[in-house]
């Protein structure tokens, strides 16, 4: 199965980008994911569903730790075919 996750965290700052942003930024540039799409107001990935949901639980984790205060997710089912083993 693959998925798609999309997220942003808070507070903003629109001049540098804050701890808890780089800090979410790191997990999912380093996660081995597919098709990564970091910006200021939003940022998505997708990849297999194990490495997606230990990549949610990392961002989760490290942005909070980081001082966000709000970590605003989804994730969407792209893909239910079995053919990647979940990678």
């Amino acid at each position: 199965m693959r998925l798609r996750v999309e997220f942003t965290t808070e507070p903003f700052d629109l001049d540098e980008a804050p701890a808890h942003a780089l800090a979410a930024r790191e997990v999912i540039e380093t996660a081995e994911l597919d098709a990564v799409d970091v910006g200021p107001f939003g940022n998505t990935a997708e990849g297999g569903a194990e490495r997606v949901l230990t990549a949610v639980d990392a961002l989760l984790r490290r942005s909070l730790k980081a001082g966000a205060t709000r970590v605003s997710l989804q994730v969407n089912v792209i893909d239910d075919g079995f053919g990647e083993g979940g990678r």
